[in-house]
């Protein structure tokens, strides 16, 4: 039995991958949305090696190209970051248009200011203003990335929709103290420098003579190497944990033992590991980066710090490990924050919202 044609093609990054569209993406379709709205995903970026992400690259390209033009869908919905990421995706919108189907671009990755303003060529600049502008919507995740696209692209036709997170059944107060381990702060995301995880190090080796239980825990792929000479330069390697990729029910785990979440990024977008760790009911302390000050208000949902500094860095978390009751009352109000604002039945409303605005069936 041939499969109805989809009311919106969607296409992002290989639904089993570990960055945080895959995240994005899997929440909205474990919600049933797919369903909801017959949405047919399509990836055109998977993992593995240059030739396996080259494959997958032209295989999701061609695939979403020929639903395009043979299913004409009602709309074209792409989430994008930077470089390869939305050179694929424009392609993709380019052919969505020429087939008289609307479009969404779903901006993604702290990285796409600099993408855009500084490391992009002229006509490179004017393309994804073009791509922007031409598109029925842009989706921003934050305000303050809806004023930087209406800057950059006076003509795009903005909307703020944050991302979704799933709210885990959470244990009591007593038996979440039991399981959380004093002085362990946990990190969550690509090991990398852009992440903050040298800063990270650094504030550790000044917070650990005052915190002899102190742990670090780097959840996540990158340079492990580089972080553990820095840590064993640092005299803190001891006090470094490296678990790797975590999967949802190892990352929970990692949640559940620790007493602080911090992801002291240089830039961001809106980190989904951060919002997971808010909804687990976590203390969190953030650079004030991308639309992480517009999810997490200082000093009540969690610390906010300038990026790159250290020393904040050290401060903040010290704050938070030494006030239990502190710690106890920003936990909460993250969680208060998740359910009010990017619960996924929020957000999954919003995005339908759109879907039938632009398919003109409201």
């Amino acid at each position: 039995m041939t499969a109805p044609a989809p009311r919106v093609l969607m296409v992002g990054t290989a639904l089993e991958g570990r960055g945080g569209v895959a995240a994005v993406v899997a929440v909205l379709r474990r919600h049933g949305l797919f369903e909801r709205e017959r949405v047919r995903y399509v990836a055109t970026h998977g993992e593995g090696g240059r030739l396996a992400k080259a494959r997958a690259a032209l295989a999701g390209l061609w695939r979403a190209a020929r639903l395009c033009l043979t299913a004409h869908p009602a709309v074209v919905h792409v989430h994008a970051a930077s470089h390869a990421s939305f050179i694929r995706k424009s392609i993709v919108l380019l052919v969505a248009r020429l087939s008289g189907c609307k479009t969404v671009f779903h901006l993604h990755g702290g990285g796409f200011r600099r993408f855009a303003l500084e490391e992009s060529g002229m006509p490179m600049r004017g393309w994804i203003r073009h791509t922007l502008e031409a598109s029925s919507r842009v989706i921003a995740l934050s305000e303050g990335w809806a004023q930087f696209v209406r800057g950059f692209a006076p003509g795009a036709r903005v909307a703020v929709v944050p991302n979704a997170v799933p709210l885990p059944v959470l244990p009591d107060a007593a038996a979440a103290s039991a399981a959380e381990i004093p002085e362990r702060i946990l990190f969550l995301g690509r090991i990398e420098a852009a992440k903050g995880v040298f800063e990270l190090l650094a504030a550790g080796a000044r917070l650990a003579p005052a915190f002899p239980a102190l742990r670090l825990v780097f959840g996540g792929e990158g340079d492990l190497a580089a972080l553990r000479r820095r840590a064993a330069e640092l005299g803190i390697a001891g006090r470094v944990e490296c678990p790797g990729w975590l999967d949802a029910a190892a990352r929970d785990a990692e949640l559940a033992r620790a007493a602080v979440f911090c992801l002291p990024s240089h830039a961001e977008g809106l980190p989904m590991a951060m919002l997971e760790a808010m909804a687990a009911r976590k203390a969190v302390v953030a650079s004030a980066v991308g639309g992480i000050p517009e999810t997490v208000r200082d000093g009540v949902d969690g610390l906010l710090v300038a990026p790159r500094d250290e020393g904040a860095l050290a401060a903040a978390l010290a704050r938070v490990l030494a006030d239990g009751a502190l710690r106890a009352r920003l936990a909460g109000a993250a969680r208060t924050t998740i359910e009010q604002q990017y619960s996924t039945e929020v957000v999954c409303g919003r995005l339908s919202a759109i879907y039938r605005e632009l398919a003109g069936t409201e």
